[in-house]
């Protein structure tokens, strides 16, 4: 963990508690939820090889394989292609040498695509997702101040969009708003890093929301705590976040029958 990329400098990651927070994280999904879950095996020449959302981008049956902005996590993409190749995914590899794309900068709402043009994603990268998923429209906004478009927003719900309060934040959804047909839902958290949570649709368990413990961000859970149709689990991630971290990064959630 000290050689994992990390925007600010700060306090060290404390390993032992990191990984109890990161089993806790696969725990709900497996056992919680019912998710099966197929964990990558841990690389050590990657230290950035848990945030699996960078290199990969699924929407129904195709996977685009990404070209991740930092050259020091571009490894990363062999060991995710293998297990998207064992679930026999439609695989498309960005191999244009122009293009940057991390999966950070991407927001799927259910109808189109938000790419924000981050220090890791560029317009070439934005371009060919746009390619990839040529059924939905793609728009592209520029992020300021943060590492990835989903530093400070992610999809609360079907029409439903958490977004910070910083200026940052709240210029980005404006950008978001202009640039679609379509009027989304905003819920609004205190706490840029706590608009970051996972939304999940589990015919069994309903409507399903990952958000940030309330120890960590106490204002902003209060705000989830209003969704009184989901089922709301908090989920601590002090460890991961201390090196750019967020709920999205460690999973990409495919929405597919179990063939294995």
């Amino acid at each position: 963990c000290r050689q994992a990329l990390r925007s600010t400098a700060g306090p060290e990651v404390d390993f032992a508690r990191a990984e109890r927070e990161h089993q806790l994280y696969v725990g709900v999904l497996r056992g919680k939820l019912g998710l099966q879950v197929l964990e990558l095996p841990a690389d050590e020449s990657l230290p950035d090889c848990v945030f699996v959302e960078d290199v990969a981008v699924v929407c129904e049956e195709t996977a685009l394989l990404t070209r991740p902005g930092a050259p020091s996590r571009r490894k990363e993409v062999e060991a995710m292609k293998r297990v998207l190749e064992s679930l026999n995914l439609n695989i498309v590899e960005m191999v244009d040498e122009n293009a940057t794309l991390d999966g950070g900068d991407v927001l799927f709402t259910g109808r189109e695509f938000f790419v924000g043009l981050s220090r890791r994603t560029n317009q070439r990268g934005a371009e060919i997702l746009a390619d990839t998923f040529k059924d939905y429209a793609v728009s592209t906004v520029p992020v300021h101040d943060s590492l990835h478009l989903k530093s400070f927003c992610s999809m609360a719900g079907p029409n439903l969009i958490a977004i910070g309060s910083s200026e940052a934040a709240q210029k980005a959804l404006k950008t978001m708003q202009q640039m679609s047909d379509h009027r989304y839902d905003k819920l609004t958290v205190p706490d840029d890093a706590a608009a970051n949570c996972i939304y999940l649709n589990i015919p069994s368990k309903g409507h399903v929301l990952l958000h940030r413990a309330p120890e960590e961000f106490p204002e902003s859970a209060k705000v989830f705590e209003k969704l009184k149709d989901h089922m709301l689990i908090p989920i601590a991630n002090t460890e991961l976040e201390k090196v750019d971290g967020s709920l999205t990064c460690c999973s990409v959630l495919i929405n597919k029958a179990s063939e294995l």
